[in-house]
């Protein structure tokens, strides 16, 4: 598919907590919000159906693929906007019976789940008291997807995956970037936007990042900050913390141009 239209691009920061329905009213409330301002690509954050107190409450709400009323309403508020939801992620059933998926899910404006990305690399962080091990928890996927919209070539990624320029590459050249992520506070202070500006940069397209941004009932602190990037690696728009929406325009004139005056994508060796 062609690369032919501009598009109204729209991130929603949220700050879940451990009740699926209340989760997606707040994320029904952002819709709106953005849907108002003209969005017609809406992305969701990492985990935006829960985060609860453990990560065995996120593994007990994960969802049979392409039942369930997560899904559900994926698929009904694509369909009644008319527009394009990327889902951040929410929790799918694994092989293993203990483990689930972090997957990715896009729905186009018919309400159809057209694309499927499951999250590659799993987070391990220790330093004093504060720990991760995604890979106790989550099966991980293997397969890198980007998917064609109306909009152009978009690739899909969470979180972690942020680390690794080779996965991007696997995927270049695309128009569009997506991160959604939870970001923990103590390394997205460090490393959270220059990582972003980064891949915009280096792969000469639209990013747009996506965060958990805020305390959490658990009492887990998200990094947020939320935001969009064009191919020059200038931000357009951001959200430091908090619930909100983060809003900005894909323009193809603006990647042409880019790769036109600096080609690096057209000088890549490796």
């Amino acid at each position: 598919m062609s690369a032919v239209k501009n598009c109204r691009i729209a991130a929603l920061q949220m700050v879940s907590g451990p009740r699926v329905a209340d989760n997606l009213r707040a994320a029904s409330q952002l819709v709106d919000e953005a849907v108002a301002q003209g969005a017609q690509l809406v992305v969701l954050p990492e985990y935006f159906p829960i985060i609860g107190a453990a990560d065995a409450d996120r593994v007990r709400a994960r969802e049979d693929f392409g039942l369930g009323p997560v899904q559900d309403w994926l698929a009904a508020t694509a369909q009644r906007h008319g527009l394009w939801i990327f889902a951040g992620s929410i929790p799918l059933t694994a092989s293993v019976a203990e483990k689930m998926r972090n997957s990715s899910l896009v729905y186009n404006p018919d309400g159809e789940c057209v694309a499927r990305y499951d999250k590659i690399h799993l987070f391990g962080f220790r330093k004093g008291d504060e720990a991760y091990d995604e890979a106790a928890f989550i099966e991980a996927g293997a397969q890198p997807v980007a998917v064609d919209t109306p909009f152009g070539r978009i690739a899909l990624s969470i979180c972690y995956d942020l680390r690794f320029p080779e996965l991007y590459r696997a995927l270049a050249p695309v128009d569009l970037i997506l991160v959604p992520a939870a970001f923990t506070e103590t390394t997205g202070r460090a490393h959270w936007e220059i990582l972003l500006r980064a891949r915009a940069i280096e792969n000469q397209c639209y990013l747009l990042a996506v965060g958990q941004g805020g305390r959490h009932e658990n009492g887990r602190l998200t990094h947020g900050n939320s935001m969009i990037i064009d191919p020059w690696g200038e931000i357009l728009d951001r959200k430091a913390k908090g619930p909100g929406v983060v809003i900005a325009d894909l323009d193809h004139d603006r990647i042409a141009d880019t790769r036109a005056s600096l080609p690096a994508l057209a000088h890549r060796i490796l």
